[in-house]
């Protein structure tokens, strides 16, 4: 059983969403590992980017206020060092295509497997262009988590009978954010995975209350939260720790519930 299959074995999972760098690398080491000990299933560090295309504004703002705050790609390499010397709990990097290639596929994929990351979401990179990144995930064993959404349609099953890990099922249209209303069109998505393959799959953008974290969690494996804790992080900076672990603890409470 690999680590991603022990996220989904003890019933829903929470999965929180940071920016690596906002306020600090400081900062985003103690929230990683502060939610780690709240019950999140599976951390996603967002590497900071000029131009995160899937983000709404305020992910992006997060994303500029690291990147000012001087995040580089090393340091988040570095700051997941010092995490996993205490910290075992599994891990996503969400991050951009640019960035990766940049860095160069093969040094970033086989730094992920020596810090521990488990997983990249890769928003930009659509399924018919995977290949770019896969042999280097696979090399180095890395699931590189599929995304699917409400105009995937005939798509679905295609992109569910190849993914690893588990699919990222994107709850509706445009870029991250907090939504008030979140449509149907989800479940069905989820019933069309089923039908094709046994994968876990976890519902993201615009899920903020725990009310909607319970109302997807009836249909979902897991609940994906960004946007409504970057916003906490914003709003507390540096003093923003414990307030989002009691946010997470909410989160996971309805989810369990």
């Amino acid at each position: 059983m690999n680590k991603l299959q022990h996220v989904f074995a003890n019933g829903k999972a929470f999965i929180p969403f940071i920016t690596a760098g906002d306020p600090s690398m400081e900062i985003t080491e103690q929230l990683v590992l502060q939610m780690a000990e709240s019950g999140a299933d599976l951390i996603e560090l967002g590497i900071p980017f000029s131009d995160p295309i899937a983000e709404g504004q305020v992910i992006q703002d997060a994303d500029n206020r690291a990147l000012l705050g001087g995040a580089t790609t090393d340091k988040v390499f570095d700051m997941m060092r010092s995490i996993r010397k205490s910290c075992n709990v599994p891990m996503a990097f969400m991050t951009y295509v640019n960035p990766i290639v940049t860095y160069g596929t093969d040094k970033f994929m086989k730094n992920c497997q020596d810090v521990g990351i488990d997983a990249v979401i890769v928003p930009d990179v659509p399924y018919e262009e995977r290949d770019e990144l896969l042999p280097y995930c696979s090399k180095y064993n890395i699931n590189l988590i599929s995304m699917i959404a409400p105009t995937s349609n005939n798509r679905i099953r295609m992109i569910a009978s190849e993914a690893q890990g588990f699919i990222y099922c994107v709850s509706s249209m445009g870029v991250t954010g907090v939504r008030q209303e979140i449509g149907n069109d989800v479940e069905e998505m989820i019933k069309l995975v089923k039908e094709v393959k046994a994968i876990p799959c976890a519902i993201g953008f615009g899920i903020s209350t725990p009310e909607q974290a319970a109302r997807m969690a009836e249909f979902a494996d897991g609940v994906i939260v960004g946007s409504a804790i970057v916003k906490i992080v914003e709003q507390y900076g540096v003093d923003c720790v414990p307030h989002v672990v009691d946010y997470v603890c909410r989160m996971k409470q309805a989810i369990k519930n």
